[in-house]
C-alpha cells in the first residue's frame, strides 16, 4: 500500500504540468516525424533490408514513443539532489528500504509519462503514417512484458547512476553517458543487425538492447519472444546490483551542501 501511495503521489504531481507537457509531446512528436522521413527517403533507393520502408516507419514510431519509459527517466532517481542537499541520511534513515522508496516514486513518474507521452505520439503516428497494429493478442502481451521489464531496467540503472553521487562530485556525465548509449547499443535509430558485426556484438553483452530494440521488434513481429529471458536475466542481475549498492551506500553517506 505505502509503495503504491508513493507511486500514485507521483503520478498525480505530474498532473499538474499537464500542458507544458504538451510541448514536450510535440517537440519528441517532430523529431520522430524527422526520423520516419530520412528513412522514408532512404527507402526510395535502397530495400532495407526486411523491413522496408513501412517497418522502418513503424519501428521509428514505436522507439520513439517508448523513449518516454525507458529512457526519458529521472536523472538518477532524484538521488544527485539528495546528496547535495543532504536529504540522502534522512532517505536512508526510513524504515522504508531506499532503492523500494526511489522505484515506487519513478514507477508513478513513468505510468504518467507512458499515458501522456508515450501513448498520445504513438497514436499521432498511426494517424500520419497509416501504421498497421499487431493483429494477435499474443504480440501485446509480450510487448507489456518486454516494456514493463525494459522500465525495470531503466530505474535499476538510473539507481546506480544516482549511487554514484556518493563517490563523485559529478555523477550527471553518466547520465548522459547512459543516453549516448542508449541511442547507439539500444537500437534506437538504427536496428541492431544493421551494425557492424563488432558494434552489434558489444551491445548483446550489454543490458541495452532490452531497452528499445527487444520490445520494439517483439511488437513488429520480427523479434524472438524468448528474448524476454534475457530481460528477465539482466533485471535480476540489476537488482542484486541496486541491493548492494544500497548496503555500501549505509556505510559511506557523503553529504555535499546542507
Amino acid at each position: 500500500m505505502l509503495y503504491f501511495t508513493l507511486a500514485s503521489k507521483a503520478y498525480t504531481r505530474n498532473l499538474q504540468y499537464r500542458s507544458a507537457h504538451m510541448v514536450h509531446n510535440i517537440a519528441s512528436a517532430m523529431f520522430g516525424f524527422m526520423y520516419a522521413c530520412i528513412w522514408i527517403g532512404l527507402g526510395r533507393d535502397h530495400p532495407l533490408g526486411d523491413y522496408g520502408t513501412a517497418g522502418m516507419v513503424s519501428y521509428i514510431s514505436f522507439t520513439q514513443a517508448l523513449l518516454w519509459v525507458t529512457s526519458f527517466t529521472t536523472n538518477g532517481l532524484g538521488i544527485p539532489q539528495s546528496v547535495r542537499t543532504g536529504q540522502i541520511s534522512l532517505d536512508l534513515m526510513r524504515p522504508v528500504h531506499l532503492f523500494s522508496h526511489m522505484m515506487a516514486k519513478e514507477w508513478g513518474q513513468i505510468a504518467y509519462q507512458f499515458v501522456y507521452k508515450s501513448i498520445p505520439i504513438y497514436l499521432l503516428y498511426v494517424f500520419v503514417f497509416s501504421l498497421q497494429l499487431p493483429d494477435q493478442g499474443l504480440t501485446y502481451l509480450y510487448t507489456i512484458l518486454s516494456v514493463l521489464g525494459a522500465a525495470y531496467l531503466s530505474i535499476c540503472i538510473n539507481y546506480l547512476i544516482g549511487v554514484s553521487a556518493l563517490w563523485t562530485t559529478e555523477s550527471s556525465w553518466l547520465y548522459w553517458g547512459n543516453h549516448a548509449l542508449i541511442n547507439v547499443l539500444a537500437g534506437f535509430f538504427i536496428p541492431l543487425e544493421w551494425l557492424p558485426r563488432w558494434l552489434e556484438q558489444i551491445a548483446w553483452m550489454s543490458p541495452y538492447p532490452y531497452l528499445l530494440y527487444t520490445p520494439t521488434t517483439i511488437y513488429l513481429g520480427t523479434g524472438d519472444p524468448s528474448r524476454l529471458w534475457g530481460t528477465l536475466l539482466w533485471c535480476g542481475l540489476f537488482t542484486a546490483a541496486c541491493l548492494l549498492a544500497t548496503r555500501l551506500m549505509r556505510s559511506k553517506v557523503e553529504v555535499q551542501g546542507g
